[in-house]
């Protein structure tokens, strides 16, 4: 690949490479005096992003997601990946009580999160959710099949499993230290020189990438974010966050501005910020009962 798709720059003792994938920012940080090995690095993370966004994202018309949303109602037989990604939606869906649902990202088709006040009838809604539903899918791995007009949306597991994947890789190519960033969602791979942590701000949903609530202390692990600081709508003085409810069709009521966790993978934080945005008014008590270091912006 060609050096034009990323930059690389010497900051200190590390050198970061940045991007642009999954409609996000992304940075990668490799402690090391080697260019070679930093250069390497990020060339590994970049196309491994572009392969993983190339391969599900839902706006493409020629990846396995494309396939099976378009199947009207014909079986999928997928290959090992997608098949570990459906089984992990699966028992996201499970744990959540049916509330994490990758079918029901067809509401976007009437929820347009733009700031504005634009809120749509229940009419709308009710028409919409008869095509949600985890439970009305087939699924015996390998095996997909999906109703007529029913769609699977991967985008709350993408961007972490990217991450995820990426550092993966990289720690497989080096053992220098390195913290992979795609768009806030974090993994560290091992302390910096000296044993020293990665200082890692948690983000303001009030000035959101202008201003840190507090910092974090990571030596190994992932860190991912849930908020509505960038979609929302706001009616009548009442603010509708972008997390919605599959059974109702509804943003979630009383939903923190943002959650932020830290877990032992990017993936396994982002199902558990997603999961407290999901709780509303008890999203504290759900990840207090998880044990998990937690961070809830109202």
């Amino acid at each position: 690949m060609s050096q034009q798709n990323y930059t690389l720059e010497h900051i200190n003792d590390y050198w970061i490479g940045r991007f642009q994938a999954m409609a996000c920012p992304c940075e990668i940080l490799i402690v090391t005096e080697d260019q070679l090995i930093a250069n390497q690095a990020v060339a590994i993370t970049y196309d491994e992003a572009k392969r993983i966004e190339h391969k599900f994202s839902r706006y493409r018309n020629d990846n396995i997601i494309h396939q099976i949303n378009n199947a009207q109602g014909k079986t999928i037989h997928v290959d090992d990946e997608t098949a570990n990604l459906l089984e992990f939606a699966n028992q996201c869906y499970e744990l959540s009580d049916g509330l994490f649902d990758i079918t029901s990202g067809v509401l976007r088709e009437i929820w347009k999160f733009d700031g504005s006040d634009k809120i749509p009838g229940q009419t709308h809604i009710d028409n919409i959710k008869s095509r949600i539903g985890w439970n009305k899918v087939t699924w015996q791995r390998p095996l997909l099949t999906l109703q007529n007009e029913m769609e699977i949306d991967l985008g709350g597991l993408g961007k972490e499993y990217a991450v995820d994947q990426c550092a993966k890789l990289i720690a497989e190519y080096t053992t220098a230290s390195a913290l992979v960033n795609f768009g806030g969602d974090i993994v560290v791979t091992g302390p910096r020189n000296k044993n020293q942590p990665w200082i890692i701000g948690v983000d303001d949903p009030d000035k959101t990438g202008e201003n840190a609530i507090g910092q974090v202390q990571l030596m190994r692990g992932g860190l991912a974010t849930s908020g509505d600081a960038r979609r929302y709508l706001l009616k009548d003085g009442v603010r509708y966050s972008h997390i919605l409810n599959p059974k109702t069709g509804w943003p979630v009521l009383d939903a923190p501005h943002s959650v932020t966790v830290i877990a032992n993978t990017c993936l396994e934080a982002g199902m558990l910020s997603t999961f407290a945005m999901l709780q509303g008014k008890d999203a504290e008590m759900f990840l207090e009962a998880q044990q998990v270091k937690f961070w809830c912006q109202r």
